[in-house]
């Protein structure tokens, strides 16, 4: 009895500088100003307009008009086993996904992540949830590595192990987004390893926040697959028609 207390007593006390932020600074919507909804930092009509992401191909989350899989992943399966996006890459989800990557703003990170689990409900649970990495030098640049931010929640919430070194960048690549199609896969040749005499989960799930071509996270996927997992799963936030 006195141990069940205690315990109600200390959770209660780790909550309190919780409350005690959320009582001096209620939520603010982060794309209009209105005040928050559910305690989170958007407002009802703004989580209204998000363009969720509700019929996709299941291999590649490439939004469809109709249920199916798409023609690309019925001529050539991709490596991801399934991929799930919780958006199309549209407006205003597009203004949360720069005001977290430009002007580095992780509120619009964490917003994003809490917005993700609901695509993420159904999901198969991997054993461990591994975000896309940055080089070291962007990372260095940039201050944070923005699939770990978004990682580092959907992990707690789905109580699945963040693996955040599972998977290195080895080499430096160009921007992604000032290349086509086939140069994005050749950018991305030999980009990624997974570190020798790492345990290596059967199924895991990459963490990213865009996914245009699919080019990142299939580059990423081959150096997960030749180390041995057997599953990758692909969520990211957006994708891209």
């Amino acid at each position: 009895m006195h141990i069940t207390v205690y315990k109600s007593l200390a959770g209660a006390w780790r909550a309190l500088p919780g409350r005690i932020c959320a009582a001096l600074l209620p939520p603010r919507c982060l794309l209009c100003g209105e005040p928050g909804s559910g305690g989170h930092d958007l407002c009802a009509a703004c989580r209204r307009s998000l363009p969720r992401n509700h019929c996709a191909c299941p291999r590649c989350a490439i939004p469809l008009a109709v249920p199916g899989t798409c023609g690309r992943c019925l001529r050539r399966e991709p490596l991801m086993h399934a991929s799930r996006a919780a958006f199309v890459y549209a407006p205003p989800v597009d203004q949360l996904l720069t005001r977290y990557k430009f002007p580095n703003d992780l509120a619009a990170g964490r917003l994003l992540a809490t917005l993700m689990l609901d695509s993420l409900a159904d999901a198969p649970r991997p054993q461990a949830l591994v975000p896309v990495p940055l080089h070291r030098s962007r990372l260095r640049r940039r201050g944070y590595d923005q699939a770990l931010e978004l990682a580092r929640p959907l992990a707690r919430a789905l109580g699945v192990p963040l693996a955040p070194g599972l998977l290195e960048r080895r080499r430096r690549t160009g921007a992604q987004s000032e290349l086509g199609a086939m140069a994005r896969r050749r950018n991305l040749r030999g980009a990624f390893h997974v570190p020798p005499g790492r345990d290596v989960p059967s199924h895991v799930a990459l963490v990213d926040d865009v996914m245009t071509t699919g080019a990142t996270v299939q580059a990423a996927a081959l150096a997960l697959r030749r180390a041995g997992v057997e599953r990758v799963d692909a969520w990211v936030c957006a994708r891209t028609p």
